[in-house]
């Protein structure tokens, strides 16, 4: 080796060693293994300084994006992980295109609202899951929970006299999901805490509401009907309004096309 080579070499290693110290203090330690990793590249293919540094610089970014994901995933509390992809298309084609733009995340930052309307097992919690998981991964914070968990966490809140800071730490949230609306009536009460929610992320932040029941039937799950329709008014004055229909996939197979609570009436009624 000559005496070039071994300056260069010597070189070379010295500035790995400064990226990794300096990778350390930036708490970027991903940095020094790109940096590694596309140094021989970058020489081959004649990158420029600036395309290099870009290069390492968006691999960081990209495992950091990445990471952060995962851990908004973790916090939201999803029943269980349901990705878009995995959705079984065959069984509602009507709203793929739908789903797929609203996936893009666009209606998160216009604070609009997503409602999905249908029949139990048709796919509208999948739907909602996979929705939150993207919104995630597009930087947003995510919560889900049923109506009558959401009901629950309120009540608590109020009895405790925290009510505001409760509705104003949430709407922290860029994404709040709320799943299984009408599945059981709520008190009045309950049914006025559910309204303070929907309220106070009007036209700030978004909503995701499932529902096995069309809007008419609202009334009779929150007990009044001006409270119910002032809670639609304002859900659905931004949403994005998606109703599913079709038999249940739990069905399938079974030799049982409907069940007793399925009604023949338009869900978006």
């Amino acid at each position: 080796m000559t005496g070039k080579a071994k300056a260069g070499g010597t070189h070379h290693s010295e500035a790995l060693k400064q990226v990794t110290y300096l990778a350390s203090a930036l708490k970027a330690p991903r940095i020094t293994e790109a940096a590694g990793r596309l140094a021989d590249h970058a020489r081959d293919a004649g990158w420029t300084h600036e395309e290099y540094l870009a290069a390492v610089l968006d691999r960081e970014v990209a495992a950091r994006n990445a990471s952060g994901a995962q851990l908004r995933i973790r916090a939201a509390g999803f029943g269980s992980r349901k990705t878009i992809e995995e959705f079984d298309w065959d069984a509602q084609p009507a709203v793929r295109q739908q789903i797929a733009a609203l996936a893009s995340g666009g209606f998160l930052t216009e604070a609009r609202n997503v409602v999905l309307l249908g029949p139990p097992g048709t796919g509208k919690t999948h739907l909602a899951t996979g929705l939150g998981i993207a919104a995630a991964h597009h930087g947003h914070r995510v919560l889900f929970a049923t109506a009558t968990e959401w009901v629950t966490r309120l009540t608590d809140a109020h009895r405790a006299g925290r009510l505001p800071q409760e509705l104003t730490r949430l709407r922290r949230y860029g994404l709040i999901i709320v799943d299984e609306v009408g599945y059981l009536p709520f008190e009045q009460d309950a049914a006025n805490l559910f309204f303070q929610l929907v309220s106070s992320r009007y036209e700030h932040a978004s909503l995701i509401l499932t529902s096995n029941l069309p809007f008419s039937g609202w009334g009779g799950v929150f007990g009044d009907q001006a409270v119910a329709a002032a809670m639609i008014d304002r859900v659905v004055h931004h949403a994005h309004v998606l109703t599913l229909k079709g038999a249940s996939y739990r069905l399938r197979n079974r030799g049982i096309d409907t069940l007793p609570s399925i009604r023949t009436q338009d869900t978006a009624d």
